[in-house]
């Protein structure tokens, strides 16, 4: 049991952040909108634009995205057609959306930072684009079911600075552009500093959460922890043994970063896109909180069956 340990050691800090996050917002009165505009719209494209043009892109590293982003909608479609009407408000909307992702940037980046060699880190965040599109595409219509058009959707996906960041650095990286070693150094160290932010907005997001009653769902809940924690590592590591003995398109390399895609929890979207639909947002976030608390022993356990990293 030393490596589970190990493990949870390892992402302890994750947590320490949350708390700190939650300290700087209750008592030292930190701006969440001002961090969260920090992250959009400097670190989060820096990172993408360091991570796309470092990757050595090829048919395998090509895959990750398209399957991911191909699997996450399936799911959306899937949860949408079976549980879509179980409630008489948009909760089922809301359900279809969590259930095709995860909190793959914010608390998936600094995993990726703590148990990957830089290269593979590198490779994880190049996937993580998968997840902003399938949220912004995908995830938005099935929130949205009538409430928003196309256009409004695209008009959204356009608006976002980390797309422009990674297909400028897709274009350099094809035409084999190198940025300068020192250059290299100075922005590789903003993928920690994007970790800690983005944990510490997971605390400052728990200012004003209620957990009454009302806000705990347990229908809504149950599922959302059933296909987030047990069937989407299950069906990443079913494919994984699919590939290895028919297919044989990816590596163990690319394993590790499917399986941690497959393990992080719900993402905090869904509790923006339950303000925008004004589906008791409160519930999402008790939702989203519960998921990021368990992950502490979930993710530890769920690495160390997986053989670690």
């Amino acid at each position: 049991m030393s490596l589970f340990f190990i493990i949870f050691l390892k992402i302890l800090p994750l947590y320490i952040n949350v708390i700190l996050g939650y300290i700087s917002s209750k008592f030292l009165s930190v701006n969440r909108a001002s961090i969260a505009s920090l992250l959009i719209y400097i670190l989060g494209p820096i990172v993408v634009f360091s991570a796309t043009i470092s990757v050595k892109i090829d048919f395998a590293i090509s895959f990750l995205p398209i399957f991911l982003y191909s699997f996450s909608s399936m799911i959306a479609f899937g949860t949408l057609f079976i549980w879509g009407k179980s409630w008489d408000n948009p909760t089922g909307n809301i359900l279809s959306f969590t259930a095709g992702t995860g909190n793959t940037g914010y608390f998936g980046i600094p995993l990726a930072v703590i148990f990957f060699e830089p290269q593979l880190a590198d490779i994880y965040i190049f996937t993580v684009l998968s997840s902003l599109l399938y949220e912004n595409t995908t995830g938005f219509y099935v929130t949205a079911k009538g409430n928003f058009t196309i256009r409004e959707s695209l008009i959204k996906i356009l608006k976002l600075p980390i797309l422009y960041a990674f297909i400028l650095g897709l274009v350099l990286n094809i035409s084999d552009f190198h940025i300068p070693t020192v250059l290299g150094e100075y922005t590789s160290q903003f993928k920690a500093t994007y970790g800690i932010l983005g944990m510490m907005m997971l605390g400052m997001g728990l200012i004003g959460l209620k957990s009454d009653k009302a806000n705990f769902d347990i229908k809504f809940i149950s599922i959302a922890f059933i296909i987030k924690f047990i069937f989407w590592p299950l069906a990443m590591l079913g494919f994984i043994y699919l590939d290895k003995s028919i297919f044989h398109i990816l590596n163990s390399d690319l394993y590790k970063v499917l399986f941690l895609f497959s393990i992080v929890p719900l993402a905090g979207n869904t509790v923006t896109l339950a303000v925008l639909l004004n589906t008791k947002p409160e519930k999402a976030s008790l939702a989203v909180f519960l998921s990021t608390v368990i992950s502490i022993l979930y993710i530890p356990i769920a690495i160390y069956l997986y053989g670690g990293f």
